[in-house]
């Protein structure tokens, strides 16, 4: 109970012996006093001495410490994100087989024996179907992991504590202290930490929020971000080391996806989101134990179901599109070459290839299938034969090595790989993302601020490394 409220009950008391004078009451009115003397005994600090120690109070003197409140952030936050990754390795496994590996034959076959035309089946089965299988097996166990784990972080009352650490930090760009927890449910889904932004009064701040949380690695470019590092960066150090180094090296991007945050957050303010940082008035709730059929619910039908639902729908015109660049022919070249060949010497500048940036373009419906893309089209370009199942079908290989071989076939370098990884960070939104941000935003003026700075700040940053890189060698 607050000091406010014990307050109260002494002026009712100071009321009653006012108004109901006599020895009737006395015994009641002193009855209010006691009750009122142990609340502010248990409740208000006092400079002669401390309130009475209670279980909250002990645990949010090293929660919110000045020593110890970051670190235990950090190491929850990391341990939250290995739960999530390593847990959802073999889900994905597990339906990746059965959506990709025996259900996208079945449902050849099937168009066959019902006599669908080739193209017409590679359209809907090799576009459409593959590209949501893909979605739905790399997108699902994630989120169905991450969003319980942050959902029970916010029932226990842990959250509120971030933003109480993190609340210096961010006003000190001129954002919200309560940025910080949309931010870490971008880690999960962008989409949902643009949701998560309306617990932010502010409309300014809010808007901070929102242009700002694509640069949190979201679960559908930290597959990408990992496989990246291990064929490329922990293949420069012995096996004994390659595993930490390649954890570092997605950790420094995710980490420099914050500064990013920290740094648009405070120009944008100092122009054209100016305006007084407003007062965060934080109540810290006590804590509970969550209610785990409640947790589930919350995360998995509002979080979960209603993301990859989105997903699945923009997934579908991607896959569509991705298979009809591979197989409509433009005089003796598919679209898919002509395509590339215009767009190669602005990848080739950026330190990339034009095969990514097609990729980047057909993918924005999902992330997560921009490395099968990846390698179909550097199959189809590089003439690779005996590797993927045709012109426009996406794939992923089992083996580090053969994925490696066929990325270097396509002329990728270190630079490639490190590039890749920052363009992965610094890269327009998703169109799940985007759609989300018109309808918590209604403008179409801050959603293409939203979409398209993130992409002049990937072409910026990849055209310096790329230079510097190539002055030093």
């Amino acid at each position: 109970m607050s000091e406010t409220t014990a307050t109260d009950i002494l002026e009712t008391a100071r009321r009653l012996r006012r108004e109901i004078p006599g020895d009737v009451h006395e015994h009641l009115v002193e009855a209010i006093y006691a009750d009122a003397a142990r609340i502010a005994d248990r409740a208000v600090s006092r400079p002669d001495r401390g309130a009475r120690p209670t279980f909250d109070r002990a645990l949010d003197r090293v929660l919110t410490s000045r020593i110890w409140g970051f670190p235990i952030m950090l190491l929850l936050f990391a341990l939250m994100f290995w739960i999530t990754i390593i847990g959802a390795n073999a889900p994905s496994g597990w339906l990746a087989a059965l959506l990709v590996d025996d259900g996208w034959p079945w449902l050849r076959e099937l168009a066959a024996s019902a006599g669908f035309p080739a193209w017409l089946s590679g359209l809907l089965i090799d576009g459409m179907y593959l590209s949501m299988a893909w979605v739905i097996s790399v997108m699902l166990p994630p989120m169905a992991i991450f969003f319980p784990l942050f959902t029970m972080l916010e029932d226990f009352g842990y959250l509120p504590r971030v933003a109480f650490n993190l609340d210096r930090l961010f006003k000190s760009v001129g954002a919200h202290g309560k940025q910080s927890m949309s931010t870490m449910m971008g880690f999960g889904c962008n989409a949902a930490g643009v949701v998560a932004t309306r617990i932010i009064d502010s409309p300014r701040e809010r808007l901070l929020a929102i242009i700002t949380n694509n640069f949190a690695l979201c679960n559908g470019r930290w597959p990408t971000q990992i496989l990246i590092a291990s064929l490329f960066i922990g293949s420069l150090v012995p096996a004994h080391w390659a595993g930490l180094v390649s954890a570092g090296a997605v950790t420094a991007v995710a980490l420099l996806g914050m500064l990013f945050t920290l740094v648009v957050s405070w120009v944008l303010s100092k122009s054209f989101l100016k305006g007084e940082v407003s007062a965060f008035s934080l109540e810290l709730p006590p804590y509970r134990p969550p209610a785990l059929l409640r947790t589930l619910y919350t995360s998995l039908i509002d979080r979960t179901i209603f993301v990859l639902w989105r997903a699945i729908v923009f997934a579908l015109p991607a896959g569509a599109a991705i298979w009809l660049i591979g197989n409509v022919n433009i005089g003796d070249a598919t679209l898919a070459h002509w395509l590339i060949h215009n767009v190669d010497p602005l990848g080739l500048a950026l330190g990339l290839n034009g095969v990514i940036l097609i990729a980047y373009v057909v993918a924005i419906p999902a992330n997560e299938i921009v490395v099968p893309t990846i390698l179909m089209l550097t199959v189809l370009l590089a003439g690779v034969h005996g590797v993927g199942e045709g012109a426009g079908v996406m794939f992923e290989l089992d083996s580090e090595t053969a994925t490696k071989s066929i990325l270097q076939a396509g002329g990728w370098t270190l630079l490639t790989a490190v590039n890749l990884m920052l363009f992965s960070l610094l890269h327009n939104p998703c169109s799940t993302t985007i759609y989300t941000i018109y309808k918590e935003t209604g403008s179409v003026k801050w959603t293409a601020v939203s979409t398209l700075m993130p992409l002049a700040l990937g072409f910026g940053v990849t055209f310096l490394v790329a230079t510097v890189w190539r002055l030093l060698a």
